[in-house]
């Protein structure tokens, strides 16, 4: 009876050894699973802006270079939607490119520099997220 005690105790201790030594793993792996789901999820939202700026461009609020309207409406899209786990969700205004691209299209390009937290763990630091959308400006939509 005494053995058989002994041995269960002796398994108890093994479990927690070896869940202290997989923990490490599994909690990077679901962090990093969050955050390169937040890293793409960004990058959804720099395109949709892209594509918002450049729609918003084509129908006719442009003034003239570097069409501060255009860029407004890209850094209120991003500043309201971003997140970010490791540093500012602000986009600012010399990421934004707005410029026309031929005679009738409009292209729009959007770059964030996305710091990335727990996988600086092993070795990636940041990445460049970047967005271009080009729109053709319809006979009779614009001013």
């Amino acid at each position: 009876m005494v053995k058989r005690l002994n041995q269960h105790i002796g398994k108890k201790g093994t479990a927690a050894v070896e869940f202290a030594i997989v923990l490490p793993f599994l909690v990077l792996l679901i962090f990093g699973t969050i955050e390169f789901g937040l890293m793409f999820y960004n990058k959804q939202v720099i395109t949709n802006a892209s594509r918002e700026g450049a729609r918003a461009g084509i129908t006719g609020i442009l003034t003239v270079p570097p069409y501060p309207e255009v860029q407004q409406i890209v850094l209120d899209y991003c500043n309201n939607k971003f997140i970010n786990l490791n540093g500012s969700n602000a986009l600012q205004t010399g990421d934004i490119v707005v410029a026309p691209d031929g005679a009738d299209d409009l292209s729009v390009t959007v770059s964030f520099n996305y710091n990335l937290l727990f996988s600086q763990i092993i070795g990636i630091n940041n990445t460049m997220l970047s967005a271009r959308t080009i729109m053709r400006m319809e006979p009779g939509s614009g001013p």
